[in-house]
């Protein structure tokens, strides 16, 4: 197995990243209104360009790893597209009109659109109008109820898939009629009119949706949610979701690496595998993250007293995280 690598960036969270196409730079933002362009120098990484057009903090960005565009969106319910001309990063100005915070962005796969999810109900589909040298954006705003915490594109670049805090992952179409050709119908629907909800799907409790993803065939959608619970479903199957509520903390992401696995992390601060076959059984296969049990010493009697002080228990219990995170 391949051990990762540990760099200490900052002192304070870090509140987005995202990498290049070909995994040389990352951008992150240190949980401020800046966005921080690595590079990696040596053996360490350094920060080549401080990009600083948004007046909040930085909620969301996405790298797109053909055009090599990177796109922002941030508290100050603001998005932004990034160019690089060669020596700096020039920022373009995205119409979004939303009156609440950006959560979110992602690059269709085409990288001809980007999805931006907002505390505002609603989801901007945004793409570049050529006449007036801007990015303009069309709203998905029924039945959305609550904020859109988490977004993953269909490989067809028309559907969505769409994680919010009404407990529901919805897929939706996204289908712009001035950029792009009718689409062939998928085993989502045939419907594919801008803002069709394909499927609305409920993790059968109260948890809010944190994180969607569509495997690389895009029949299937995982979602993961806060009552700690995994819920997948093969729409080219028998379209039944499979529910797991585990005794983990709750997950904060997912993502399908083959079409019958997916990789989760969350609060328990190491990833986790999980696989799903073509019966549509979801199983637990184990963690990613093997950290090696560290050794305590003998105890002395003022720190027993100390132990029994702080934590109520005179034993050698080791409070310290066993993972990587």
């Amino acid at each position: 197995s391949v051990m990762p690598e540990v760099h200490e960036l900052v002192l304070g969270p870090i509140s987005c990243h995202c990498w290049n196409g070909d995994r040389t730079k990352f951008a992150m933002s240190p949980n401020n209104n800046e966005v921080h362009i690595y590079s990696k120098k040596g053996t360490k990484w350094a920060v080549e360009h401080v990009l600083k057009e948004h007046g909040q903090r930085v909620t969301g960005m996405d790298w797109a790893p053909n055009c090599d565009r990177l796109v922002t969106s941030g508290a100050d319910r603001n998005a932004y597209v990034w160019s690089y001309n060669g020596k700096e990063w020039k920022p373009s100005l995205v119409i979004l009109r939303i009156n609440r915070a950006a959560t979110m962005v992602k690059w269709s796969p085409q990288e001809n659109k980007f999805a931006v999810g907002s505390g505002a109900r609603l989801i901007s589909i945004c793409y570049f109008e050529e006449e007036n040298d801007w990015w303009v954006s069309k709203h998905i705003k029924k039945p959305l109820r609550s904020t859109v915490l988490s977004l993953d594109w269909h490989p067809d670049n028309i559907l969505l898939g769409v994680g919010s805090c009404d407990f529901k992952a919805r897929v939706f179409s996204t289908y712009v009629k001035e950029i792009e050709e009718k689409p062939a119908s998928t085993c989502w629907g045939k419907k594919m009119t801008f803002g069709n909800c394909m499927a609305e799907f409920s993790n059968s409790g109260g948890g809010w949706v944190h994180d969607v993803s569509f495997s690389p065939s895009g029949n299937k959608l995982a979602w993961v949610g806060h009552d700690a619970s995994i819920s997948v479903v093969n729409q080219a199957g028998d379209g039944q979701v499979t529910t797991i509520k585990h005794s983990y903390l709750p997950y904060l992401s997912c993502q399908f690496m083959t079409e019958n696995s997916l990789v989760t992390a969350g609060y328990d601060c190491y990833p986790a595998l999980w696989s799903h076959d073509d019966q549509g059984k979801l199983t637990y296969i184990n963690k990613l993250d093997q950290a090696e049990k560290k050794g305590t010493g003998h105890l002395s009697a003022m720190e027993k007293f100390k132990g029994l002080d702080k934590r109520a228990t005179t034993g050698a219990e080791d409070t310290s995280l066993q993972s990587t995170h």
